[in-house]
């Protein structure tokens, strides 16, 4: 799939930090990336995002120079190489396990890189104070690894991918060995790093939120393709494809037929199961009365009020609270799944009771393909 950046700045690849054409990988006789095209913004975050085997690994290490490519090319400041070992491309790895020597001191660990180019001493120094001046861990040059905990051990792995002035940052799932409410911090401190020094960075993870949290631009992966690429409002509130929808969060599908043009852009739409509820779709492209569409609500875009004309009949089959809002299961007749709908309502619906659902325009997205 041809992929070109759209959404978070200019659609011309010229000067681009980083640029494959065509690159393809398969793995005995198995194609795990096929042929893509991507080229980053200077200085976004770019989040490949998609569940396990999706190729996104697969393409941050033919990126980083761990593997070689089938097909294709990838540059790196505007030079090729394909056919260079990591340590000759100009990037920085931060990994999941973060990979920190445990008999160096912090400095030393992140001095590594600068060593094995032989920097001198007094700029190794320099760049090292100057490193962990950048990830708030001042004046931990003689700590052990070991008397760090999991955040400051994954700050001082970010400091020695950097302490190199990489071209290039390359995340491979670098907050997946922390706990949830310090992976959470951590998200904020990362991308605050990150926007600070502007590098260009690419982000792999499986993590929906932290794509949506950390990332200036997210690529959907399956099977191995991008099928979805933009801002990460983009993606989620207009998903392309029912993967995309499902994956990105929680998704209402409801299959339908257009009714008529309802307003520039704007159309009329009845559902299939409940040929009377009707409700309006945002489109660019001209829809025809009769046609059949596949549709995409999320809960938050859902409404709940009487079981009038018009709305979708459904049966509240459980509320739960979580904190700033409502969430309900609900059974709506004809829909084979159950319909999911948050509310802010300060009283909750109970169960067992009979509802009408709405959304306003623009809260429904039409898919180009259900599966």
């Amino acid at each position: 799939m041809s992929v070109r950046p759209h959404g978070g700045g200019n659609n011309t690849t010229a000067g681009a930090p980083v640029e494959l054409a065509d690159v393809s990988k398969s793995f005995g006789g198995v194609q795990v990336l096929k042929p893509l095209r991507l080229a980053l913004v200077p200085g976004e975050m770019l989040a490949l995002l998609g569940p396990s085997g999706c190729g996104k690994t697969t393409t941050l290490r033919l990126i980083a120079g761990f593997e070689a490519p089938d097909t294709g090319s990838i540059r790196v400041a505007g030079r090729d190489v394909t056919g260079l070992p990591p340590n000759k491309r100009g990037l920085g790895m931060v990994f999941q396990n973060y990979s920190l020597f445990p008999h160096m001191t912090v400095g030393e660990n992140v001095a590594f890189g600068l060593r094995m180019r032989r920097t001198g001493r007094a700029e190794k120094a320099r760049r090292v104070r100057e490193m962990l001046a950048t990830v708030r861990l001042d004046g931990y040059e003689d700590r052990l690894i070991h008397q760090l905990s999991g955040g400051q051990q994954q700050r001082i792995a970010l400091a020695r991918a950097l302490a190199t002035s990489p071209s290039v940052l390359l995340l491979d799932e670098p907050l997946g060995a922390l706990d949830k409410n310090l992976r959470e911090r951590m998200q904020f401190e990362l991308r605050d790093i990150q926007r600070r020094l502007g590098i260009t960075s690419i982000l792999v993870t499986h993590d929906q939120e932290e794509a949506l949290t950390m990332s200036d631009r997210v690529a959907v992966m399956a099977h191995g393709e991008v099928l979805q690429v933009g801002r990460p409002t983009e993606v989620y509130d207009r998903p392309l494809t029912r993967f995309v929808s499902e994956f990105l969060g929680t998704a209402n599908i409801f299959a339908a037929v257009v009714t008529g043009a309802n307003g520039p852009n704007r159309w009329s739409v009845a559902l299939d199961a409940q040929p009377h509820a009707a409700g309006t779709v945002e489109s660019p492209a001209a829809l025809a009365p009769g046609q059949r569409v596949t549709l995409a609500v999320r809960p938050e875009r859902l409404s709940l009020g009487p079981p009038t004309d018009g709305t979708v009949r459904a049966t509240v089959r459980d509320v739960v609270f979580r904190g700033t809002y409502f969430a309900y299961e609900l059974t709506a007749s004809g829909q084979p799944q159950p319909v999911f709908a948050y509310t802010q309502l300060r009283q909750p619906v109970a169960a067992d009771a009979a509802v009408g659902l709405s959304w306003e325009p623009g809260g429904a997205v039409i898919l180009q393909d259900t599966a």
